[in-house]
């Protein structure tokens, strides 16, 4: 799954209508966090095609540094119990 959505970071970063209210109900540092990703991971993309290497290879490491941000965003969420 993450290999995926790596493939989403090929076009450059837009703040759309869409993402911002997809994310508006989020806590401010979370939506930092995701801006964050978005940005270098789709600037890393562009630039590791550049270089010539293959895509599948590209890919591959976009996802691995999707893990970091989601892991980052994981540890500081609360975990709501369902009841």
């Amino acid at each position: 799954m993450l290999v995926e959505a790596g493939w989403t970071y090929r076009l450059p970063a837009r703040e759309e209508r869409r993402y911002r209210d997809r994310v508006a109900d989020l806590p401010e540092d979370i939506q930092a966090i995701g801006w964050k990703a978005q940005v270098r991971l789709c600037q890393r993309f562009r630039r590791l095609s550049a270089t010539g290497k293959p895509q599948p290879k590209v890919n591959t490491a976009i996802a691995r540094e999707l893990v970091g941000f989601a892991w980052d965003i994981a540890r500081r969420v609360q975990p709501v119990v369902a009841v």
